[in-house]
């Protein structure tokens, strides 16, 4: 690659270390800096931010090659996402906001499990700590593997050291300026991707003479959009509008809802945040189209489906645009990385760390603590991603699906169910975690195997989760007075602030 595109993306690293720095001087001191900004971010951040770490390397790499592949069949899972996203910003993000600063100031997703019912240390809050580090861990390993390939396909660049050059600079930032070092950071990536998938298809649209011509070129290889429609099942498309599920139980981006400066801010960021996703979803999924058409009309090889939007930015643009277009694939990619890694830290230094060790831990230790925790779930991530044969599709859709079916109902019902007990959250949990791993790796189908290859695995784990949770409450103890004053203090208050 020309020098002009090393300069590009040498600028890009120096500011994301720059913006590290920054955030290391202004919100470290203690741990709801280091974990939530102080609860005092923007609405235009927060959005951003949402968006940015929830997108990653599947957004420009994933989805515009799941769209190469299997034609209009993987906008489904687009329109799946928008939805869930939108329902997520309407019925998860006000009440969360003010819930948890109610209960006791719960800083984490399994701390607020716990002070949900009252207590500081629970069964619920260190199992739903074991399971954000073991599916987060597989999470950031899917976003190495999308930047192993990248410096593979880009750079020429062997892909175990792609994996070390993005996990460096990544986990640098991210143990300088914690939260908002990942939030400022976040915001700067989603504007880079923004740019980067209106910009891309739109170049490549203009290579073709007419739209016509790039629909009937695309045609060669998929069916067009009635024919897919024809050819779709019921359960199939269930699979992919399923995806939306899954919003309600990432902790990575309902901690974005726990850190936002006000309630009132939410719609702000809601209108800024759907906005976005909107416009590059659409992006994404126009790059694989206009991907097969140019492959089609102009001979291009492509081994590698998910690399189409790298293809493109080296063959149709100038180096210094081609850099710029890269680091956009970085910013995806590392965007959500570093979050994963920050609320892996917070869970292992708040909700476990603390929890079960005998001393007194003052904030400046849990930091240092959360620091070594950003380190060490890396390092496994690392391991695992050393496999380069893995799709960064299937690696985020089966992460995806552990935690919108363990957390997911739980989050609803912590929010809207006043009579939810603590033994029916836990369980609500299990089931749902179990009931995933079950559908992923059981070998139960006459032919060897799993559920998954006829069901995203997000809907049977979800059910069950919801099910788990309304029959344990029923019957089980009544939760104590305390408990439900709780939820109404927060009902009220939230009621106080919307008006």
């Amino acid at each position: 690659m020309p020098i002009e595109s090393y300069i590009s993306l040498a600028v890009y690293f120096l500011a994301m270390l720059g913006i590290g720095l920054f955030a290391y001087k202004n919100s470290t001191d203690d741990i709801s800096g280091y974990i939530l900004g102080g609860r005092q971010v923007s609405p235009q951040v927060t959005a951003l931010s949402a968006g940015a770490s929830d997108m990653s390397g599947w957004m420009l790499m994933g989805l515009p090659g799941a769209m190469f592949l299997t034609g209009f069949d993987a906008m489904y899972i687009a329109i799946g996402l928008l939805a869930g996203a939108l329902a997520n910003y309407l019925l998860v993000a006000p009440k969360l906001r003010v819930y948890t600063e109610v209960a006791d100031d719960s800083l984490t997703v399994p701390e607020f499990f716990a002070k949900r019912f009252g207590q500081s240390s629970s069964a619920v809050r260190m199992v739903s700590a074991a399971i954000i580090v073991m599916f987060f861990t597989l999470y950031t390993s899917a976003g190495l593997v999308a930047g192993g390939k990248l410096f593979v396909s880009a750079f020429d660049v062997n892909y175990q050291a792609g994996l070390l050059i993005t996990l460096g600079v990544v986990v640098s930032y991210t143990l300088l300026g914690g939260f908002l070092a990942v939030s400022m950071t976040d915001f700067v990536q989603g504007c880079i991707m923004f740019v980067a998938l209106v910009l891309v298809p739109i170049v490549a649209y203009t290579q073709f003479d007419s739209a016509a011509q790039m629909n009937a070129a695309a045609m060669e290889s998929v069916p067009g959009f009635l024919e897919s429609w024809e050819g779709l099942t019921a359960i199939g498309l269930l699979s992919s509008l399923a995806w939306g599920l899954g919003y309600f139980g990432q902790p990575h981006i309902i901690v974005r809802f726990m850190a936002i400066r006000s309630v009132r801010a939410v719609s702000t960021a809601r209108n800024i945040g759907m906005s976005w996703m909107l416009v590059t979803i659409i992006g994404a999924l126009a790059t694989g189209f206009v991907g097969i058409a140019y492959a089609n009309q102009f001979g291009l090889q492509v081994n590698d489906a998910e690399t189409i939007f790298i293809l493109f930015s080296q063959i149709l643009f100038h180096p210094l645009i081609s850099g710029f277009l890269m680091a956009a694939i970085l910013a995806a990619i590392m965007s959500t990385i570093s979050s994963q890694l920050l609320v892996s830290a917070s869970s292992l230094t708040e909700d476990i760390y603390r929890v079960v060790s005998s001393k007194q831990v003052d904030d400046a230790k849990t930091v240092k603590i959360g620091r070594f925790g950003v380190a060490g779930v890396a390092f496994v991530a690392l391991l695992l991603a050393m496999d380069s044969s893995n799709t960064i599709l299937s690696l985020v859709s089966n992460a995806w699906a552990g935690f919108g079916a363990a957390f997911g109902p739980l989050v609803l019902f912590c929010l809207y169910k006043k009579d939810l007990t603590e033994k029916a959250a836990l369980w609500g949990i299990i089931t749902g975690a179990a009931m995933v791993l079950f559908w992923i790796y059981a070998p139960v189908l006459p032919d060897g195997k799993a559920l998954t290859s006829e069901v995203y695995e997000i809907i049977p784990g979800f059910l069950v989760s919801m099910a788990t949770l309304w029959i344990v409450s029923a019957l089980d103890k009544a939760p104590s007075d305390n408990v439900k004053q709780t939820y109404l203090k927060a009902t009220r208050k939230l009621a106080e602030q919307q008006s």
